[in-house]
C-alpha cells in the first residue's frame, strides 16, 4: 500500500476506529492510542484485500482486537469519568445526550454490539463474526442491551 492510499484509508477509516475504540474503553486518550495502533498494523499489513468490504471488516476486526486487549492489560485502571467526555460533544437534543449516556453505560460486552449494529449498520451476524462470538450470543446481546436501555430511559423519563 503507497504512501497516499494509506492517507485515504487512515482518514477513511479513523472515525470508525475511534468511535469502538471509545466503545470499549471509554478514554478518550486510550481511543486516540488505539486508532493509532490499527493505522500502523494497516500501513504495515502485506496483503491485498479482496474488496472495499474485505479491508473494512479487517479494519474493525483489528480495531475490536486492539480495543479488547488494552482493555485487558495490566494497567487499564485508571478513567476518565463519562461525564467529562459528554460535556464536549454537542447534541442537538436532549434525548440524544440521553440515549448517549445510557449507551455508555452499558457494561462493555453490550456497547460494541449496539454500535457496530446500529451505527455501523451491520447485520448481527456480521457484527458477531467481527466480535468473535456467535450470532445467537450476538442477538442476545443486542436484545439484552435493548431492554436495559428501554428501562434505564423510561425510568429516568418517569422521574
Amino acid at each position: 500500500m503507497g504512501d497516499g492510499e494509506f492517507a485515504a484509508r487512515a482518514q477513511q477509516f479513523a472515525d470508525t476506529i475511534y468511535r469502538i475504540a471509545f466503545h470499549t474503553c471509554k478514554n478518550a486518550a486510550d481511543a486516540e492510542d488505539i486508532v493509532q495502533n490499527v493505522l500502523l498494523k494497516l500501513y504495515r499489513a502485506d496483503k491485498e484485500f479482496e474488496s472495499e468490504e474485505h479491508l473494512r471488516r479487517w479494519v474493525i476486526r483489528v480495531a475490536v482486537n486492539e480495543s479488547k486487549k488494552l482493555v485487558c492489560s495490566a494497567w487499564f485502571r485508571r478513567s476518565v469519568p463519562l461525564e467529562e467526555y459528554a460535556e464536549s460533544l454537542e447534541f442537538s437534543t436532549p434525548e440524544e445526550s440521553a440515549l448517549f449516556l445510557a449507551v455508555m453505560e452499558l457494561p462493555k460486552k453490550y456497547r460494541v454490539p449496539i454500535y457496530l449494529y446500529y451505527y455501523e449498520g451491520y447485520p448481527a451476524k456480521e457484527a458477531a463474526a467481527l466480535c468473535g462470538i456467535k450470532v445467537s450470543t450476538m442477538q442476545t446481546r443486542l436484545q439484552r442491551a435493548r431492554e436495559r436501555l428501554k428501562k434505564k430511559l423510561t425510568d429516568e423519563k418517569e422521574r
